[in-house]
This record gives structure tokens, sequence and C-alpha cells, in this order.
């Protein structure tokens, strides 16, 4: 016979504790994780002495220990429940619940604002959003700063993750597009061929895997930027924003920043991270089996990137004739470089800004460049990365039914060669995709709604829709013909905004999911 489970040697105590934590629901987990990660604000206001601030983390951050203490005692010994949809439950109550207890210290630390102002703040930012009530970075400390950036890299690693442990196996956040199985609803199959796995084993697994690789990127981009000129907090929060794709940055956009076009490639660099996954993991499979470049996303990206700035550029000669024909050489150059990393850093819902986007705009003579950086925006990066917007797998998938349709016009009786998996994307892939934009189009309708309501403009209502949905901040700031300032916004706005960001960050179709009882009860 076994021994009992009680009779363990002592050495085998941390394994025990261990196992118990991680048994915990996945909130409080998170919760947990969120406490400790406050040590590092408080670390850095006492090194510049900034001990508001630094009290104000630290005192928060072992209230926060202490409450998560009691409750894991409360659920010492619990069996946990291993349901599908819970997880995403708790990545959902995560979003809306964990920016609460962050703002409490950056309430603290500022306590000239209000608390629904430090509350969409902390939702901006773990969204990946990036968008500010604070224009004037000045009104922020340092210590302030990294905390915003902090946030926002904590909830990139929370949608990598959670993108190939929660979403993948209920096909959800575009992995539906590829699937077999009905959005929300796990695969039997996929079940039988890995095994029982719980998704507490998949979050560990996916965690201890994923971790290095995105604290390792991050180290390796700030040393970079370190070694280019830039300061260190400033290279680190940038550093940060770019895994993350949150756009946040303590000098208001590396357009400010001191080490120029060569941050700037560097930068680029790792935000090809954001078009496809396959960038830095194949834990999940999308439209693929083959390598990175037969990736139908990152070669869509590429395009985009590739294409559009070329466009901008020779509408110098074809459509701006206000603009002098006299070409400079160096200035040519610098308007390239602008539409290139701007139109990069949009796609994949970053939102950074080059500082050579003026000149951009003035040599192609576009009067609407928002329009340009909106649509970028909707289109967004890669599934299960930390960008937002549609998905350009959704968006690979509309145009094989859409040459597959036309090739049906010509040829009634063709039959497609794709293979087996490229027809499930033409057709039910297509056709799931076309609900996700439908549903997409009509989230965007009902905020840009809700806003008009509470006395917003249409332009600023519907630049703030998509930006706060496809979790493009940024798009705030440089959309707009006019600066919209978020903080003299009422306060339903602000709420409506906060909960549009949640909306953008798991997308209609998990919130779909977690309010269908059927979902639920299989």
């Amino acid at each position: 016979m076994t021994q009992p489970t009680s009779i363990r040697p002592t050495g085998n105590r941390p394994t025990g504790i261990r196992r118990e934590i991680v048994q915990l629901p996945l909130f409080l987990q998170l919760f947990g994780v969120s406490a400790v990660s406050m040590i590092l604000p408080s670390i850095h206001g006492l090194v510049v002495n900034d001990h508001l601030a630094s009290r104000a983390f630290l005192y928060a951050g072992l209230l926060g220990l202490v409450a998560f203490t009691l409750i894991a005692i409360a659920h010492a010994g619990r069996k946990p429940l291993d349901g599908a949809l819970g997880p995403l439950l708790s990545l959902l109550s995560a979003f809306v619940f964990l920016p609460v207890f962050f703002a409490v210290p950056f309430l603290e630390a500022l306590p000239t604002t209000r608390f629904v102002n430090v509350y969409f703040e902390m939702v901006s930012a773990l969204t990946t959003t990036g968008a500010t009530m604070f224009e004037n970075p000045a009104r922020l400390s340092d210590t302030l700063h990294l905390w915003r950036a902090q946030v926002g890299w904590m909830g990139g690693l929370l949608m990598w993750v959670t993108a190939s442990a929660i979403l993948a196996p209920l096909h959800l956040g575009g992995f539906e597009v590829t699937a077999q199985a009905e959005p929300g609803r796990p695969d039997d199959r996929m079940g039988a061929r890995m095994g029982k796995i719980t998704p507490r084993q998949r979050l560990l697994r996916t965690t201890q895997a994923l971790l290095p690789i995105y604290t390792g990127l991050t180290l390796l981009l700030w040393l970079l930027l370190v070694i280019g000129g830039e300061t260190a907090l400033v290279a680190l929060c940038h550093a940060m924003s770019v895994m993350a794709t949150s756009g946040i940055s303590p000098i208001g956009g590396v357009d400010n920043a001191q080490i120029g076009v060569s941050g700037e490639a560097v930068m680029m660099l790792f935000m090809l991270f954001a078009l496809s996954r396959l960038t830095f993991s194949k834990d999940t499979v999308t439209a693929t089996q083959g390598g990175l470049m037969t990736d139908p996303e990152f070669r869509i990206g590429l395009l985009v990137v590739i294409g559009v700035p070329l466009l901008l550029f020779a509408r110098h000669w074809i459509g701006a004739f206000e603009v002098e024909v006299e070409v400079d050489g160096a200035r040519a150059l610098q308007a390239l470089w602008g539409g290139l990393f701007t139109v990069l850093s949009f796609l994949t819902t970053t939102g950074f800004v080059s500082e050579h986007w003026s000149d951009a705009q003035s040599w192609s003579g576009l009067r609407t460049p928002g329009l340009v950086l909106m649509g970028l925006a909707l289109i967004g990066g890669g599934v299960a990365t930390t960008a937002g917007g549609v998905k350009l797998l959704r968006v690979f998938a509309l145009y094989q039914n859409g040459v597959r349709e036309m090739d049906r016009l010509v040829y009634p009786n063709s039959v497609s060669g794709a293979g087996a998996a490229g027809r499930r994307l033409q057709s039910n892939g297509a056709f799931i995709a076309w609900i996700f934009f439908m549903l997409f189009a009509m989230s965007l309708a009902g905020v840009t709604l809700l806003l008009t309501l509470t006395g917003t403009s249409f332009d600023a209502a519907l630049v703030m829709s998509v930006a706060t949905l496809s979790t493009t901040g940024p798009l705030i700031e440089h959309a707009a013909d006019t600066p919209i300032r978020l903080i003299e916004l009422g306060l339903a706005a602000k709420i409506i905004l906060s909960g549009a960001m949640v909306l953008g960050r798991l997308e209609t179709l998990a919130i779909i999911a977690l309010m269908t009882p059927n979902l639920w009860r299989a």
C-alpha cells in the first residue's frame, strides 16, 4: 500500500506548498503575484528618494500579501474546480478587479487626482491599451511611470500565457478560425491526444516555458537601448511597452527619446514578435504547420508593413500635387523611415510614433493620417500575441474565402487545392471570422453611441472607440484632428471606455461564451 499523503518527509514540504498555491483559484494567484510585484516600484522609490511612492507601494504590497495569505489558508484542502470556462471567468475578473488593487498605491502617491482616473489608467495599462489620463509626463513621478509600464508588461505576459493555456483550448481569441470545434467549447479529440491535462497544469507549464523568454527579450531590448544612449528608466519602460505592445512611455513617446532612429530600429525588430506567435513559440497551431516564413499572419503583416509606407512614399509624386517636387535624399529617407516604423507600431497596436512621422506626412501630403493609423490598429497583429485588433489570421481567412468565391464565379465546378486545413479556413473559418467582424462592428457602434450620449462629439467618440476596442491607446492622441483630453471626460464616459478596453482585450466571442448557459453546463 502507498504511504498516506499526510506522512511526508520534511524535505518535500516546499513541493506541497507549491502544489497548494497552484491549486488556488486563478484570480487569487494573480492577486498574489500583483502584491509581490509592488516590491519593484517600492525599491525604486526608495532609491530615488521618492519616499511617498515607496511607502505607498510597500504598504499596499504587504496588505495584499496578508490578504492573499489569509484567503489561501481558507482555501487550503479544497479540491479545485477544473471547469472549462472557469479560467476564462477568472481572466475577465482580473481585468476588471485587479486594476482596483493596482490603483491604491498609485492614488496614495498622487493624491491630487480622483480614483476613477487612476482606475482608468490601470485598466489601460493591464489591457496593454496605453491610453493615459495624464498627458503631461511631468505630473507623474518616475516611480509611477515605472509602475504604469510594469503593469502593462504584466498584462502582456498574462496574454502570452493565457492565449495558449486558456483561449486556445476553448477555441477563442482567433483560434476559432482554424478549429473544428465550436468557439467556447473544448475539443474532446484534442483532449484525447494530449491526455487529461487540467487548465491549472496548462497554465503552469505555459508560464514556465514563456516567462523566461518574455523576461529575457525584455532585458535584451532594455540593454540595447541603454547601450544606444537612452537613460535606464526610459529604456526599461520602452522595452516593457514594446514587448507588451502597450505604448506606455514616461516621456510622452519614443519621438521624444534621446536615442533617435537607432533606438527605433531596435524596437522595430522586437515589434515583429507581435505579428505571429511563431516568432517566439510553437505551442499553438493556427493556420499552418510550416515555419515562420510560411505563416500567413507573418507574411500578411510584412506585406502591410512594407506596402503601406511605400504607398505613402510614392504619393509624393502620384497624388500630392501641392507638395514641392524637388527631391531631398535625406528628407526622403526620413519620410520613408517614419512611415515604416509608425506603420509597424500601429499594426501591432503598440502605438509609438516615429520622430520622423511628421516628415512622412508632409512628404506624402496626406491630410487624414489618422484614418491610416486607425485602419492599421483595427487590423491588429497576430493571434495569441500581445497585439489587439481583429487579428491578421481573421483577415487572411476572409481573403482566402474571397479568392475562392471569385474562382467559383469563373469555374463553378472547380475544387479548391488548398488541402483539408485550407478548405476549412476558406469555409467555416471565414464564416466565423465574418461573424467576429460583425460583432466587432456592433461593439464599435455601441461604444460610439454610448459615448455620444455622454456629450462627446461623434469624431472624438469614434476615435476613442477604435482606440479602446483595438487596445491602441495612442490613437487618441495621434488619430484625432484636435487633441482629446481624457481627463476632461465625465464619469460615465470613463467607465464606458474602461469597459471597452476589457472587451477589446478579451474579445466579444469570449464574453458571449461566458454568458452562454449551455457552455457552462457542458
